[in-house]
């Protein structure tokens, strides 16, 4: 029975990105009952300070927080899932924060020419992001799955990663709405009304499209 971690970046409790998790996991509930998620903003994480210490300890030299614990969870994990709205290209500072924190999975060698990167422990993961964004066009997501695409490169070579990406969402549980509410919403935002009923319907594919994907993976 695959475990299934979940890291919400959201500030919101009930937001759009909270409705694609809120899919995801009644999806991977019909395989696994081994699901667990957290509010990054609940969790008790210090900032990495770049002391490079875990270059040499093969682990996170910050103690008094919650990373050790969380560490050990990722490291037990088979599906890592990172849901976040779309802040400037990226995800939230919060989710950030978590991430950063990712440093002390690797060792670092500077090079002439880069960085080599070498896990501490090599993975066999799968990842999935989760994306929420205001924007039309979901090529504006790209500087995210570039990022976790260059994660799975050193920790999962040969793995890829999952998105799905919720676009053209303004307010808080868009992705929720009819078209007959969204009608109404877009006139406010000064949005074409006939997009209305298209957004309505992909709105609805893609919190399908969230709980198939986690059926599957969870398999």
């Amino acid at each position: 029975m695959k475990k299934v971690l979940i890291f919400n970046g959201s500030p919101r409790r009930s937001g759009n990105t909270s409705a694609m998790v809120n899919s995801f996991t009644e999806g991977a509930k019909n395989n696994t009952s081994r699901i667990e998620s957290h509010y990054v903003d609940e969790l008790n994480l210090n900032y990495c300070t770049g002391c490079l210490r875990c270059n040499m300890i093969g682990r996170c030299g910050q103690r008094g927080d919650d990373w050790e614990n969380i560490a050990a969870k990722i490291d037990q994990a088979d599906i890592l899932v990172f849901a976040s709205p779309v802040y400037f290209h990226h995800v939230t500072a919060q989710l950030k924060k978590l991430l950063d924190r990712f440093r002390s999975f690797v060792h670092v060698q500077i090079t002439e020419s880069g960085i080599v990167h070498t896990p501490v422990k090599m993975w066999n993961k799968e990842i999935v992001c989760l994306l929420s964004m205001g924007s039309s066009d979901p090529d504006e997501a790209k500087p995210i799955e570039d990022l976790f695409t260059f994660i799975l490169s050193y920790m999962s070579p040969g793995k890829k990663v999952h998105s799905i990406k919720a676009t053209r969402l303004a307010v808080s549980n868009q992705i929720l709405k009819t078209s007959e509410e969204l009608e109404q919403l877009y006139k406010g935002l000064k949005i074409p009304s006939e997009l209305a009923l298209v957004d309505a319907r992909t709105n609805q594919i893609t919190l399908k499209n969230c709980l198939q994907l986690a059926k599957k993976l969870t398999e």
